[in-house]
């Protein structure tokens, strides 16, 4: 998952702001997800979740949709209010790759597809 509009908020607004937003949309992702999966900052703007179990594909695309949900009310800054949204791309074990690196690999893949579509979207098949 790639956040939309991260970019112009921390060139905007400051590193700081962009760390706050960062730290509240991780928040609010744990949020979306239950106890025993796993949301995790891979690098600038970029998370991973892992979910422990579903029962179907669908069900990862529903908690895609949930995760991006929980973006669409404002941030309340330090430095003012902002609003993002997030690009979001789904690999399911072991439909998409036997392995972690495949199923990142895969998941990048659709990130991709769900910012060429308009941002703001999930994609599970591409």
């Amino acid at each position: 998952m790639d956040l939309d509009g991260f970019k112009p908020v921390n060139d905007r607004m400051g590193h700081a702001s962009g760390d706050e937003l960062l730290k509240q949309a991780a928040a609010r992702f744990s949020a979306s997800v239950r106890e025993g999966d796993t949301v995790a900052r891979v690098g600038g703007d970029e998370f991973v979740i892992l979910l422990a179990a579903c029962a179907s594909p669908q069900d990862a695309e529903l908690v895609g949709a949930k995760i991006a949900q929980a973006l669409e009310k404002p941030f309340v800054l330090a430095a003012g209010e902002a609003r993002i949204s997030c690009s979001v791309g789904i690999a399911v074990h072991p439909l998409d790759g036997p392995d972690a690196d495949s199923l990142l690999r895969m998941a990048d893949v659709r990130m991709y597809a769900s910012k060429r579509a308009g941002k703001n979207a999930v994609v599970m098949r591409s």
